[in-house]
């Protein structure tokens, strides 16, 4: 995999080592008279803390008959993490991508959120947030976005990573499951409050967050009540470089031919070919985004034992999240707009290294300065109802019901440009990782910008989407014998995924704005480009549309006229408008047992699980031209079953030593959006696509092989090998294809309100089954007390993980059918991932530092404009936290995240073009916790 070729994460890597190594070290022997007392003091230790959410997960683990980690909170809301996908990566196997500076999704072995269930409670759920375009965008996918949720909320984690009858199939990685805490998890009454205030060092300011957890048991312990409250308000600034991927010379009508690069004809220059072709930056651009969010978190746990046979339990969870997202950008968008574009862009020189233009001085460049502003919500609710009741000494049963919904709204979402034609002197240089860029004009002056209608744009996008999930299981679990239990149950989801959006007929239907006119409506942004590391000469102000001012002077909002907005009869909102309904109703038979063999006890499960599952989606689709053109609501429905075998076996090599073998068949469904039957054209700028669904994807099945080898030395230790293997039968690739709009077969009467010319080229984009192949991998887990050092050195602990992955995957080219393929790794995959944690802790103080390393991975194979891959480069991510206990109940912590300010560096192409290099800066927290 390509590496980011710059030093930032390495010299970091150095820093952050000495700084978690000097801090440890000059604080460990000042806290050390605070260090348990000696074994012969007490009759009793009870290990709390970061140790003993160790110990409590190496306990859960080493009794489990699969392969299954986990993480645990010892102390009521006293989650080990502030962001629930930061705690999951400390598990082997487990990496996940960030978004606005906390981490949003998880891959488990490479396999990407898709390839993941969530269970919240026990029962399956989605939940849906948004952002940027280059961290996602809304999630309409089966991913789960972990940023919904303030960790304080759960009391433990658990990473499936293989699979039992028993649990719903719908995973090839993991099924994580997230647990809120309930009344009975704990013997006495508990009261807690917590009180953080948050830093970012890029953003400037603080922010608060607040947490309170109560848990209450009468009548003799057998009526229990429980509820947690979090609320935290999050202000992080991400700014960089975003190049909207690289093209060839010639696409967009090619450059001027005029344009003159040394060693280059102009027939070389304007060559097409995406493999012998020159490539250049498509829009070279700074961006900056302001972003706020405030998170509202609510839980509720009643649990009630009406006699010693039975448990009821109701769960309830709410969480709000909303965002304002603020963004400027300024850009050369005239190097990706054909007509009056790039064929009036004359090169006066440049730079080719390889085949990229990576420098270049350029004459009538047009230029745009754009603001955006979204205003987005989610609210995830949760009701879940769980019953168990143990009918006799040998038989016992359960029920659980639910329903969970998801509902993201981006009711404002608008963009609004300015432009430059013909901007003489302009400069780009991609010879560093953060490029210079010379614009050659005062570009903070509203003299040298203009609105123009036809050219100009006022992009009004609100959008929907809405999961939903029912879910009811029954089972029965009957002991034949002390080493014989069988169980079986049926169980039923109903999924529901409906999404919306509108725009307006004509996002380039603008008034023409005098000079004064836009200076009345504009704002000069600055102070751009804070430990950006920017060349000299860069620009860190501009001229910028005022959203609020423009709103008010030109009514936008007012859904009428120019403004006005359509959605089905829209050719660019049509493919939001996605409605989905699926059902899985399963049934499954599994036996635990129990039994000696070779001088060795076993133990394991062993089952079939069989599953049905309903699909029926809609989308909209337009026929005909002219006065003939129709917009029609098509629909597709289809059936499939699946019989789906697993088991798990372990034995008890020695008193301390297990060995593991897993076997099983798994399914993963397709993504939601990519089933609908309609399709899209969207026109963004310069950016020309046609995306369809494909209602008839397959499913992805796996078989799956899993060995695993661990020791436990002490009750706080372990150390763990596995082997992983999966074969796939197939995957689901989005297939671009560049294709002029007058062949799609499309009406060209949709381009009308575009003023875009039929035979432009169109990226055309639709799902696919593409051939499977197999994926590989093996994990290395240890974790170690240090507690056979002498003095204040058996307080330190260890943590490190290691996991390797690769895959052989072929990709289609195109939808023809003899296209070629290209073999490469999975897309999301990073074949090597590691994870580090050093901590020192004692009775009343504990810090720990910890490393997360993410080697760069793919995204898109192949990718747009010619492109061969697109992807993500490598990650060196430090944290740390430090606590001290005050009294028993009084607890004070300071922790820091993202301590280097590590860079998101994405790419294009095997030669490693940048794309995206964006920064969040450092978040660091100080928190009182205090327990009634």
């Amino acid at each position: 995999m390509l590496k980011s070729g710059n030093g930032v994460a390495r010299h970091g890597l150095l820093r952050s080592v000495s700084l978690i190594g000097l801090l440890l070290a000059s604080a460990a022997p000042v806290m050390a008279q605070d260090a348990a007392p000696a074994a012969d003091d007490v009759t009793e230790v009870v290990v709390t803390g970061f140790r003993g959410s160790l110990q409590s997960a190496i306990r859960a683990k080493r009794f489990e008959s699969g392969v299954v980690d986990s993480i645990k909170a010892e102390d009521i809301a006293d989650f080990p993490d502030l962001n629930l996908a930061e705690s999951l990566q400390r598990i082997p196997g487990v990496a996940i991508t960030r978004a606005n500076g906390e981490g949003r999704q998880i891959s488990v072995r490479g396999l990407g959120s898709e390839y993941t269930r969530v269970r919240v409670n026990g029962m399956e759920a989605i939940a849906t947030t948004g952002g940027t375009v280059n961290s996602g965008g809304t999630n309409r996918t089966r991913g789960f976005d972990f940023n919904m949720f303030a960790s304080e909320l759960f009391n433990s984690l658990t990473v499936r990573k293989t699979a039992s009858a028993d649990v719903e199939e719908g995973s090839l990685g993991a099924t994580v499951d997230l647990q809120t805490a309930r009344p009975f998890d704990y013997k006495d009454d508990q009261f807690v409050v917590s009180a953080q205030a948050s830093y970012n060092d890029l953003a400037r300011d603080v922010q608060p967050r607040v947490t309170m957890m109560g848990s209450r048991r009468w009548a003799d312990g057998r009526l229990g009540a429980l509820f947690s409250v979090a609320y935290e308000k999050r202000h992080i600034l991400e700014e960089g470089a975003n190049i909207t991927r690289w093209s060839a010379g010639g696409a967009n009508g090619g450059f001027n031919t005029q344009s003159t690069v040394a060693g280059y004809t102009i027939a070389e220059i304007n060559n097409t070919s995406a493999t012998t072709g020159i490539f250049h930056p498509r829009l070279p651009s700074y961006v900056s985004y302001d972003i706020n969010t405030e998170r509202l978190g609510l839980t509720g746990s009643f649990q009630m034992r009406p006699s010693d046979d039975t448990l009821v339990t109701f769960d309830v969870l709410y969480s709000d999240v909303k965002t304002t997202r603020g963004e400027h950008q300024l850009q050369a968008i005239g190097l990706s707009r054909s007509g009056v574009g790039k064929p009036q862009t004359i090169i006066r020189s440049g730079t080719v290294e390889g085949r990229n233009l990576v420098q270049a001085t350029m004459d009538n460049v047009d230029l745009r300065t754009q603001t955006a502003w979204d205003e987005m919500e989610t609210e995830f609710t949760q009701y879940t109802l769980t019953l168990t009741h143990t009918f006799s000494d040998r038989l016992r049963g359960g029920f659980i019901a639910g329903h969970s919904q998801s509902e993201f709204s981006n009711p404002i979402s608008t963009i609004i440009t300015f432009d430059r034609a013909n901007t003489q002197g302009y400069s780009y240089d991609f010879r560093s990782r953060m490029p210079a860029i010379n614009l050659n004009f005062d570009a903070t002056d509203p003299a040298n910008w203009a609105m123009t209608n036809g050219t100009s744009e006022v992009r009004i996008r609100p959008n929907f989407v809405t999961n939903a999930f029912a879910n009811a299981k029954a089972y029965l679990e009957y002991d034949f014998s002390d080493n014989l239990t069988l169980k079986g149950g049926l169980d039923y989801r109903k999924f529901t995924f409906d999404s919306r959006g509108y725009y307006r007929t004509s996002e380039t239907r603008t008034d023409t704005l005098s000079a004064p006119d836009l200076a009345a409506v504009s704002e000069v942004f600055s102070g751009f480009g804070r430990n950006l590391d920017q060349p000299s000469g860069n620009a860190t102000a501009w001229l910028a549309p005022d959203l609020n001012k423009f709103a008010d002077t030109y009514d936008i909002y007012c859904n009428c006229g120019i403004y006005a907005l359509t959605g089905t009869a829209n050719s660019s909102a049509r493919g939001q408008w996605i409605n989905v309904r699926e059902t899985n109703s399963g049934a499954y038979l599994q036996a635990d047992f129990k039994f000696e063999a070779l001088g060795l006890p076993w133990r394991g499960d062993a089952g079939v699980r069989h599953v049905k599952t309903d699909q029926w989606s809609s989308g909209f689709a337009s026929t005909g031209s002219g006065a003939n053109l129709k917009i029609e609501r098509v629909e597709a429905e289809r059936s499939y079953d699946m019989t789906l075998p697993s088991g798990n076996l372990a034995t008890d090599l020695t008193d301390d030593v297990v060995f593991r073998v897993s076997a099983a068949e798994t399914i993963a469904r397709p993504s939601i959006a990519g089933l609908t039957p309609g399709g899209d054209v969207s026109i963004q700028g310069s950016n020309f696509s046609y995306s369809r669904g494909n209602p008839e994807i397959k499913p992805t099945k796996s078989k799956n092989l899993d060995l695993s080898l661990e020791w436990y030395p002490a009750p706080n230790s372990l150390y763990a090998a596995g082997l992983f293997y999966k074969k796939i039968d197939t995957f689901v690739q989005t297939v671009v294809e560049r294709i002029p709009f007058d062949q799609l077969g499309l009406p060209l009467s949709l381009l009308t309100p575009t003023n875009t010319s039929p035979t432009e080229i169109f990226n055309v984009s639709q799902p696919f089954n593409s051939p499977g192949g197999e994926l590989k991998g093996f994990e290395i887990n240890a974790q170690q007390q240090l507690d056979f050092l002498p003095g204040f050195w058996a307080n330190f602990g260890v943590l490190a993980n290691y996991t390797y992955v690769d895959s052989s995957i072929d990709y289609l080219t195109s939808t023809s059918a003899n296209a070629a393929v290209v073999n490469q790794t999975l897309i999301g995959l990073s074949k090597n991932a590691a994870n580090f944690t050093l901590y020192y802790e004692t009775e009343k103080f504990s810090v720990r530092g910890s490393a997360a390393y993410r080697e760069g991975y793919l995204t898109a194979v192949p990718a747009p404009d010619g492109n061969s891959v697109a992807g993500t480069n490598e990650t060196l991510n430090f944290d740390m936290q430090a606590s001290y206990s005050v009294t028993p109940k009084l607890k004070l912590s300071l922790e820091g995240i993202n301590l280097t300010d590590e860079f998101n560096d994405q790419y294009v192409d095997a030669s490693n073009r940048l794309n995206v290099r964006s920064h969040t800066g450092r978040q660091v927290f100080l928190s009182a916790r205090y327990s009634f």
